[in-house]
């Protein structure tokens, strides 16, 4: 059974439906990780999917809908699998027409991911991305930063804002350790799923947390810093900019402590 799978609105994608999405970049999506044929944080999943379908498209489709999408891809693959739902308007882009249409869903599944292995450097880049609440695609700039930062000799990129504000990575979330509370950047971003289910749990943990602005004079006082995203709850990160990250193995162990905490359930 292979784990490579592309299905359209629940059933096989075919040339024709898959042509026109070759030029498109007026959509958005969810990415998560299957073990067992079942997800963490599936909640969090779909109600990305709904918030950012209101957002671009003026309308959802209901969860049982997407839920059976998401079951009819994973029942063609493996028990292990990464899968991306992406969902889209068929008026496409650079057109005002798309409110009346009912959005479609596209489900790509591949290989199991668990991300590298860290730890990482990230070079800092003043971009603030549009419509930061949104998974969507097209963001060119994402993969520019992210190779730019590898010529520059870094692993990655994490960017500021124009108020100096560190906030997410390339494909990231970021999150950094005080030496006794997690602290999550206040900036305008994306919450990643893997970022709610980590909070969540480490509330039912007692571990304290706090949202704070984290600029490059905050960055040497520091005890440990991560990104995480769908692949993983935490990879390492021992440098961002020029200033050197401690490690922290605590801190590290608390995050994914609390994503195996998570519950897998079924779509």
């Amino acid at each position: 059974m292979t784990s490579l799978v592309v299905q359209h609105n629940g059933r096989a994608a075919t040339i024709e439906e898959l042509a026109p999405l070759a030029f498109a970049g007026y959509a958005h999506f969810t990415a998560m990780q299957v073990r067992g044929g079942r997800v963490r944080g599936l909640d969090l999943h779909l109600r990305r999917l709904r918030s950012a379908s209101m957002e671009l498209f003026g309308r959802a489709l209901p969860d049982d809908r997407m839920r059976s999408h998401l079951r009819a891809a994973l029942e063609a693959g493996p028990a292990d699998l990464s899968l991306t739902a992406t969902v889209y308007s068929s008026p496409g882009e650079f057109t005002a027409d798309g409110d009346e249409v009912e959005p479609e869903v596209l489900v790509r599944t591949g290989p199991p991911a668990s991300g590298p292995a860290g730890p990482l450097t990230l070079a800092t880049v003043e971009y603030e991305r549009v419509l930061p609440a949104v998974k969507h695609v097209g963001e060119v700039a994402k993969t520019y930063f992210m190779r730019q930062a590898a010529r520059e000799g870094f692993d990655d990129a994490a960017f500021v804002d124009r108020r100096g504000r560190l906030s997410e990575g390339t494909i990231w979330n970021l999150a950094s350790w005080d030496g006794g509370a997690v602290v999550w950047p206040d900036a305008e971003m994306l919450v990643g799923t893997t970022m709610g289910i980590v909070r969540r749990q480490l509330d039912r943990l007692g571990v304290p947390q706090r949202v704070q602005e984290i600029t490059a004079a905050d960055l040497p006082a520091l005890a440990g810093a991560v990104v995480m995203n769908s692949w993983t709850p935490g990879v390492a990160v021992h440098r961002i900019g020029s200033v050197a990250v401690p490690e922290a193995p605590r801190f590290l162990d608390l995050l994914h402590q609390a994503y195996q905490a998570e519950p897998l359930t079924e779509c």
